[in-house]
């Protein structure tokens, strides 16, 4: 990348480590795949399985949620003993339980194989990343491998749905289970051959404690956003009291931290500037994309009436897109700095938000579709500079953690998004719908229609033409007016991000010579600004 010349001189990576690089790529694509496919294969399994709706939940989200609560324990972890060591234990982990999974006789078991998927999921993301900060020592190789690993990371979410239907369609609900192992087959042969082995030498013993506090507070910060995406304020006691427990718990991990000698996350990553402003752009990025995909997706199937297989395919190139800006943003850094070229892709992404802001109820396919791909491109330089300058800006020996972070930052960013922009959308389609006549309607029906577009589209069935369209016509009017909404916040995030990482990479003066009492800013941050 432009302006790293500290680093410039280091060795550049060769044949082998590329090779080693399309074996770490795998897992991440996996593992962001896994999810979206499951969504079509639980109608199926529900079936042979005789799950609850409460089972049904329990199968689609234990595995995110022990994800990501385990996200920073991992990435410690894999300084401790050995990134490549964690990574390959994960993946044995990982292609044993995709095969027990696949073959559950029962919920009860699908449950609990999933949470020991979601315990070996957290192992894949934060340890192939650290180990390619490792493997990629030329800022500007490092910066491309990064860029390909976040490309994965985006291509496996985008085309998860669409895999898994081709696969549903053709063998059982248990197929998308089983794409896991021959990925997982392959890392554990090459994997020790390819990849190097790191390891922190300086690092302590694992404060189980500390394990137990984050996992608690991530956990329940997760479920409470969850929670409210799903209930809004309708269960204030589950939703509020989990957000407010996991905030409390959080508090007493970090004042732990503070005070260990081998903390199991070291704070002092958060006193560089560069890191803790490009994390929290990640975190807002995450969350704006995440809920404006939502809505869009719901557009698509309630107000445009695709099925979602239909959808899916409509809303593939918008997530592949971000793989196409990702990739761009490293070959830009040669003619202009990261921070630029960051902007300028928000900006790209603003116009999309505009053009979703400007949709309306009667049809605008394509406006959905290319606003979602100039956001995605928008945002793809963002995601693969920023996840670079996450773990460029920290000493080698604490990659581990750093990438934790960015992958606990988008997670975090998604679920906060998903309820936020959930609620935004919900408490303007309830506003709006107040004042419809829904006279022709029994109250029960009545408020169905008022509640949700999807209440509205089953309401309808109770009414003669002219006013079952009269209803879906408002419905999808005020859908749509909650996803404008939406979509201006988004813009506004996306434009404060850009102001933000213009701010902090503003022109400064000089460094004051360090004899006079005032240290020099370090090398290394200077090139992770560019």
């Amino acid at each position: 990348m432009q302006g790293a010349n500290p680093t410039e001189a280091s060795p550049l990576a060769g044949k082998r480590e590329w090779i080693g690089l399309a074996v770490l790529a795998l897992p991440t694509l996996l593992g962001a795949l896994d999810i979206g496919a499951l969504y079509l294969a639980l109608p199926h399994l529900s079936v042979d399985l005789h799950t609850t709706s409460t089972q049904q939940l329990w199968v689609a989200d234990i595995y995110g949620f022990l994800t990501a609560g385990l996200l920073v324990t991992m990435g410690t972890l894999g300084d401790r003993i050995g990134r490549r060591k964690l990574l390959l234990i994960g993946g044995f982990m990982f292609g044993v339980l995709s095969v027990v999974a696949a073959y559950s006789s029962s919920a009860e078991m699908l449950i609990v194989s999933r949470a020991l998927l979601g315990i070996a999921g957290a192992t894949l993301m934060p340890s192939t990343l650290a180990l390619i900060t490792n493997m990629f020592r030329n800022d500007r190789q490092r910066g491309t491998a990064i860029a390909t690993w976040v490309s994965c990371m985006m291509t496996g979410a985008a085309i998860g749905p669409v895999v898994g239907g081709l696969m549903l369609n053709h063998w059982w609900w248990g197929s998308v289970f089983l794409l896991g192992v021959p990925v997982m087959v392959l890392l554990l042969v090459v994997g020790p051959i390819l990849l190097p082995e790191y390891k922190n030498p300086g690092s302590g013993r694992l404060d189980l404690f500390s394990v137990a506090l984050s996992v608690a507070a991530i956990l329940l910060l997760i479920y409470g956003l969850k929670e409210l995406a799903v209930h809004g304020a309708d269960k204030p006691l589950t939703t509020f009291g989990a957000l407010v427990l996991g905030a409390v718990i959080m508090f007493v991990f970090i004042r732990r931290q503070l005070g260990l000698t081998s903390p199991l996350l070291d704070l002092r990553l958060f006193a560089n500037p560069t890191f803790r402003v490009t994390l929290l752009s990640l975190l807002l990025a995450a969350a704006a994309m995440a809920g404006a995909f939502l809505l869009s997706s719901q557009y698509v199937q309630t107000v445009l009436g695709f099925s979602p297989p239909k959808a899916g395919l409509w809303l593939l190139p918008a997530g592949v897109s971000i793989a196409i800006g990702a990739q761009f943003g490293p070959l830009l850094t040669r003619k202009l700095r990261p921070p630029v070229v960051i902007t300028l892709g928000l900006l790209v992404a603003v116009v999309g938000w505009v053009l979703i802001a400007l949709v309306s109820g009667d049809g605008g396919l394509p406006q959905i579709v290319v606003g979602l791909i100039l956001i995605h491109i928008g945002a793809g330089p963002l995601f693969a500079l920023g996840t670079y300058l996450v773990v460029g800006s920290v000493p080698p020996e604490r990659a581990g953690s750093a990438a934790s972070l960015s992958e606990t930052a988008n997670t975090f960013g998604s679920t906060f998004g998903i309820a936020l922009m959930g609620t935004i959308g919900a408490a303007i389609y309830v506003s709006q719908m107040s004042s419809a006549d829904l006279g022709g309607l029994a109250p029960a029906q009545a408020d169905l229609a008022r509640d949700t577009v999807v209440g509205a589209a089953q309401a309808a069935t109770q009414l003669p033409a002219d006013g079952a369209q009269a209803l879906l016509s408002k419905a999808h009017d005020a859908f749509t007016s909650g996803m404008n909404v939406a979509a201006i916040v988004g813009a506004v995030v996306f434009l404060g991000i850009a102001l933000l990482l213009s701010y902090m990479n503003r022109p400064r003066p000089a460094a004051v010579p360090a004899q006079s009492g005032a240290p020099a800013e370090a090398p290394a941050e200077q090139a992770a600004l560019g």
